[in-house]
């Protein structure tokens, strides 16, 4: 084992480590295995594919193989790194044997049956103790950091958005069109797609969550597009709508609906208000023009490392929106057979209120 550089954590790790080890001292945890892998990279900067991490009161443990051996040196040089050869229950085990450590949580969310089972068959006489997520809501909230992240993915998602737009023409497939996306963003420093791109033209866009058809653009088509740039591992997601040649009078008035239920929806959003209140806000405009059945999905959700994080912004979320969450605002309206349209934007919940970190124009033509 190689030298560790240097014995404590730094910021932002060592704020993040002490807020897990006090959930986990309110839980009456000795230790906590980490098994998902962004948990992971968000609790100690490693990002290698292959790992679990032992949270004690005492000591960060980085279990991983020899693929990671130099990687865990660099991005994690204050844990203890533990370079497994079979990778098995057994050889976790021992690690909590050797930390003496009781009683020790785990997410069961993320241990399958068989798992847990060896585990807890050479974890004696430590105990295994299922209990209820405790860092996705200490991820919820983003710190400076994270958030300057994310707004340098929303500014490379929307510039690969306008030149691929410079690109778009009749005859070109949704296929094609979600491929140039991702070659966009790439060039622009992207590591790739916060999530797959959906590309839905004409009728296929009454469908949400329509995946990319071979389905060619017409001259006067309508083009949805939901997509997010993934940039130094966190992501934005955002949707648009554009109009090839002229607009048909039934999209044109779901547009206006749609756009109106997204600003009144983003100037709600503030400190203290509920997933479920926000939510309402949008839906109250989109039931009174007479499309409530038409609006098929919540409003929005949490976003950084993944996609989808707490909090969910729809009917019966209690969760509280505070300062420092980034959530999307995106509600829709979709005519089967005809075409939909949704509208979505990045938002950072603020001490006072809010901040649209995404700048794109809301219409294109």
């Amino acid at each position: 084992m190689k030298k560790i550089a240097h014995k404590t954590p730094k910021k932002p790790y060592s704020v993040r480590i002490q807020k897990l080890r006090d959930e986990l001292a309110r839980r009456e945890l000795d230790g906590y295995l980490v098994q998902e892998r962004m948990d992971q990279y968000w609790l100690t900067g490693f990002t290698g594919e292959d790992g679990a991490v032992l949270l004690t009161q005492r000591a960060v443990l980085l279990l991983t193989d020899g693929r990671f051996d130099e990687a865990a040196d660099k991005e994690a040089p204050y844990a203890r790194k533990v370079l497994r050869k079979k990778r098995t229950p057994d050889e976790t085990a021992q690690e909590f044997k050797r930390c003496k450590i009781a009683r020790v949580g785990f997410n069961p969310d993320q241990m399958s049956v068989s798992v847990h089972k060896a585990l807890k068959k050479h974890s004696a006489p430590a105990k295994l103790v299922a209990t209820d997520d405790p860092i996705t809501p200490l991820r919820a909230q983003k710190d400076a950091g994270e958030v300057n992240r994310m707004r340098e993915s929303i500014r490379v998602a929307e510039r690969a958005f306008m030149k691929l737009l410079r690109w778009v023409k009749p005859g070109l497939t949704e296929r094609a069109i979600a491929a140039r996306l991702v070659y966009e963003m790439q060039k622009l420093g992207a590591q790739g797609e916060t999530f797959p791109s959906i590309v839905a033209s004409g009728p296929n866009s009454s469908i949400p969550h329509a995946m990319p058809s071979d389905r060619k653009l017409g001259e006067n088509d309508l083009l949805l597009i939901d997509w997010g740039a993934h940039v130094n591992w966190y992501g934005s997601d955002l949707t648009r709508v554009v109009w090839l040649g002229s607009i048909p009078a039934q999209i044109r008035k779901i547009f206006d609906v749609v756009r109106e239920a997204h600003d009144r929806a983003i100037e709600a959003v503030r400190p203290g208000i509920t997933g479920h209140d926000l939510d309402s806000v949008a839906r109250k405009i989109i039931q009174k023009a007479d499309y409530g059945k038409l609006f098929n999905h919540a409003l929005g959700h949490g976003l950084g490392l993944v996609a989808h994080e707490v909090p969910r912004i729809g009917k019966g979320s209690q969760i509280v929106l505070e300062p420092g969450m980034v959530i999307t605002i995106e509600p829709g309206i979709y005519l089967p057979g005809v075409g939909g349209v949704r509208l979505e934007d990045d938002v950072l919940v603020t001490k006072t209120g809010y901040e649209v970190l995404s700048s794109l124009p809301v219409e294109f033509s």
